[in-house]
């Protein structure tokens, strides 16, 4: 087996890390909370930081007219489903293809990988902005309009007396460091294919 195509085949083992790790966390700091509310988000669940985090996010959301972090989302059944897809192509492309199909698998990644931090994005906006309008406390902001209260996609950012935290952890390192491999597997596939045409 040439050195590119393991590599590959390493880069399409590495996303499996999902199923093990978390992919992101969000944390919430305010004066009222010693130890700062948070939870990790995995491929296919969301759990607690700290015992009864997401319970009591959800008591302080309920406030402000924000929606409970529902035990289950439809991604939770995609996202599995379309890892465990596109690590089976890699591994058939590690085998079979050449490094022209490396580059094909990175593609795809980087797509997919994309589309669905929009998507996150996306429902962290429902999940800031969709207020109820009958909520016990309501804030605006200067110009008169509803404050939302839309946690970062990434990086940080204060919320009233709130500083929210959002950051990839290890499941999303071993889906970048996958992507990035198949890359790196190209490269030596293409520089070892035009020194074989040269010979």
């Amino acid at each position: 087996m040439k050195r590119s195509n393991i590599i590959m085949f390493i880069a399409a083992l590495l996303p499996l890390g999902l199923f093990l790790f978390p992919l992101w966390k969000i944390t919430l700091e305010a004066p009222q909370y010693p130890t700062p509310l948070g939870m990790y988000i995995h491929i296919n669940d969301f759990s607690d930081v700290h015992p009864h985090d997401i319970k009591n996010i959800n008591l302080m959301n309920h406030y402000v007219g924000m929606k409970y972090i529902p035990e289950a989302i439809p991604e939770f059944k995609i996202f599995p489903i379309g890892i465990i897809i596109t690590t089976v192509i890699g591994l058939i492309i590690a085998f079979k293809g050449n490094y022209k199909w490396f580059l094909f698998w990175f593609v795809l990644m980087i797509v997919l990988s994309s589309a669905g931090l929009y998507d996150f994005y996306l429902w962290e906006h429902d999940y800031g902005h969709d207020l109820d309008p009958k909520a016990i406390m309501k804030f605006t902001n200067p110009d008169g309009s509803v404050m939302g209260f839309q946690p970062p996609l990434f990086g940080s950012k204060d919320i009233l007396n709130f500083k929210a935290h959002s950051y990839p952890r290890l499941g999303a390192l071993f889906l970048g460091v996958g992507i990035a491999a198949s890359f790196i597997a190209y490269l030596i596939g293409k520089k070892n294919n035009k020194k074989s045409v040269t010979m």
